[in-house]
């Protein structure tokens, strides 16, 4: 099976229909897909991952390889634990850069050209994932706002980004780099390895890999939040990281979700019609009954809440 692509130059061209049916099955049926062509500049991708890197050899990797998960293994059962080296940042509606350790800060105010990573990757991100909450609105038969809108509750969205390093697993067979799980929140925009596989997704019951991202492709997944606003038309989907024996496994989540006060429901325009007779409904199935059933019951809808 191949990945859905999302290619954002063919969405100003002749072909955008075509892009957005792509997305819109991506959804329905896969929970994830990959973005081509999404205006980051190569200089900034590739800088950040330098700056990952780094930072994890010079201040996080020897403290792994001391922790309590690296010293057990093959000695006890590791099931309640990750084969993992992560950090969480948060970007909106505050940022905790002043409050994350000593040790991450380096990673978050370098400079690139002249500017903090913080200034040029997120904000870049952060178009990315409104862009997509725009198409997939458009995809659903919502306001083009109604995502980012719902998302805003008070202060605007949460958005943050958990920076980790799967390092290499000399018996990758006893523990897992993260363990099976959806995303509680909205959109997910992934920068990842290029060279160290590990991340699978479940597909009708069996475990599709992920290849290492090309060309700076970003990786996107679907949150909870978005299968609860489409009415369970867009799909949150089980997944997890295997250790890898070779190699350490790069990963740069960023996560687009609501803000904590948000109130997250179903979009009205996506529910079934409901309150009424059934011999309301039969009266108006009479005339519709060889129409589309979807339109019958969105119009049904209209006409039972007058």
């Amino acid at each position: 099976m191949k990945i859905p692509t999302i290619d954002f130059k063919q969405l100003n061209e002749d072909n955008r229909g075509n892009t957005l049916s792509i997305l819109h099955e991506a959804c329905q049926n896969w929970g994830f897909f990959v973005v081509e062509n999404h205006g980051i500049e190569e200089r900034v991708l590739e800088k950040v991952k330098l700056l990952v890197n780094k930072h994890y050899d010079e201040k996080m990797k020897e403290e792994f390889y001391n922790s309590d998960v690296a010293k057990n293994l093959g000695k006890i059962t590791l099931s309640n634990v990750d084969w993992e080296s992560a950090f969480f940042i948060s970007h909106k509606p505050t940022s905790n850069i002043s409050q994350v350790s000593n040790t991450s800060q380096p990673l978050c105010y370098e400079k690139m050209n002249s500017k903090a990573m913080e200034e040029e990757y997120i904000p870049e991100i952060i178009k990315i994932a409104e862009k997509l909450s725009e198409l997939m609105c458009e995809n659903l038969g919502l306001q083009k706002s109604h995502i980012k809108q719902l998302f805003n509750g008070t202060n605007g969205p949460s958005v943050g980004t958990k920076v980790a390093k799967y390092p290499e697993c000399p018996q990758p067979d006893l523990v897992r780099g993260l363990r099976e799980h959806t995303d509680a929140g909205g959109i997910i925009l992934l920068l990842q390895d290029d060279q160290v596989p590990g991340l699978e997704f479940q597909i009708d019951g069996r475990w599709f890999k992920i290849p290492p991202s090309k060309n700076n492709a970003i990786f996107v997944n679907i949150g909870d939040q978005i299968e609860v606003l489409s009415n369970g038309k867009y799909k949150s989907i089980l997944h997890r990281v295997l250790a890898e024996k070779h190699g350490s496994r790069l990963s740069i989540a960023t996560f687009y979700n609501p803000a904590t006060d948000a109130l997250i429901s179903p979009a009205p325009e996506l529910l079934y019609p409901g309150g009424y007779r059934f011999g309301d409904y039969l009266k108006f199935y009479n005339t519709t009954k060889f129409g589309d059933k979807e339109k019958r019951f969105l119009d049904f809808q209209s006409i039972n809440k007058m």
